[in-house]
């Protein structure tokens, strides 16, 4: 018994089963470290005499006190699950609201979930690899890559999502966001401030773009709070991530301090991404003929040549298999 447990230990199948344990342990071991501490015997001594003089606001105290301890441990989970120094966490906060995911707790929950797919993905990989059939001796490469295949896969999940997440919200605020100016311009010279053209503008884009018009008023919802209105346009260049959106905060921002026209600023700016549009669109139209050449040799020439020279082809077959059996 004990020399079949060591044999099986010994295989690269019971080396990766130790590892991927022993690993788990630890893991468990840091999350779970303060769990282990006894509560402390006083605690309750000191409860009792508090009771004489104040019980009720030693109480409160105390409890506020365990809040702070729970806040503690949590700020430790916080400390394992998020980057570490502040140009990193920022980075990371960026990039979730950039994916539209404004909660304080967004960077912890995609770490958590990473950490947690790629854990499952572990252990699915060993129950495969424990439940597969064994065919003589396997290579160590046919061993792992039932386990690292599951474990990438449930890693990389969350980021794959998170990017693709970003990349359709980008893209949806740079097709409405010249509308948007259309419809600026409009309330502007309509006698609407700013703020109450860019709260009407966030309004009537609900429909059509979504994450544009949540991005508005969330600029007008900050406005309203009290909030530096140059503060406010350059969260929203950083928080929407698009060049265009940047250069139209940096227009409003110069248009304020020097106290020109806002409605002449938004005509100007206006004018000039409607011809960016119309350039873009010329971009795309231009690449069209080459994909089509493209497609058109693919699968029009294939064909043809077939037609053209398949006759010619068998004739000369047939002229060569009668030649050979020719006496």
């Amino acid at each position: 018994m004990i020399d079949t447990l060591l044999q099986g230990l010994a295989s690269p199948l019971g080396v990766t089963v130790a590892l991927t344990v022993g690993g788990l342990t630890i893991v468990l071991m840091v999350l779970t470290g303060d769990r282990s501490k006894s509560d402390d015997p006083y605690a309750k001594v000191r409860v009792d005499r508090s009771e004489g003089d104040g019980g009720m606001a030693r109480r409160q105290l105390s409890s506020r006190t365990e809040q702070t301890e729970l806040q503690k441990k949590l700020e430790r989970y916080n400390k394992f699950l998020e980057p570490e120094s502040k140009e990193d966490k920022d980075a990371a906060r960026k990039e979730m609201i950039q994916a539209g995911y404004f909660s304080k707790t967004a960077v912890r929950d995609y770490h958590a979930a990473k950490f947690i797919l790629g854990m499952g993905g572990l252990l699915l990989g060993l129950l495969i690899l424990l439940f597969m059939p064994s065919e003589g001796e396997r290579s160590i490469l046919s061993m792992a890559l039932p386990v690292m295949l599951p474990t990438l896969i449930g890693y990389y999940l969350p980021i794959y999502w998170v990017n693709k997440r970003k990349a359709e919200r980008q893209e949806q605020i740079s097709r409405g966001f010249p509308d948007s100016l259309d419809m600026l311009l409009i309330c502007a010279e309509a006698g609407q401030s700013l703020d109450q053209a860019i709260a009407r503008v966030g309004k009537e884009l609900k429909a059509g773009y979504p994450a544009l018009a949540e991005e508005l008023e969330t600029v007008s919802l900050e406005t309203k709070a009290g909030k530096d209105r140059f503060e406010v346009l350059k969260d929203f260049g950083e928080r929407c991530g698009n060049a265009d959106i940047r250069s139209f905060v940096t227009v409003m921002i110069q248009s304020a301090t020097y106290g020109t026209s806002v409605s002449e600023a938004l005509r100007v700016y206006a004018a000039e991404m409607r011809d960016k549009r119309v350039t873009l669109a010329e971009e795309k139209a231009n690449v069209l003929p080459t994909k089509l050449t493209l497609g058109t040799m693919m699968f029009t020439v294939p064909p043809l040549l077939i037609i053209l020279v398949g006759p010619s082809v068998v004739g000369m077959m047939e002229i060569f298999s009668s030649g050979s059996v020719a006496p």
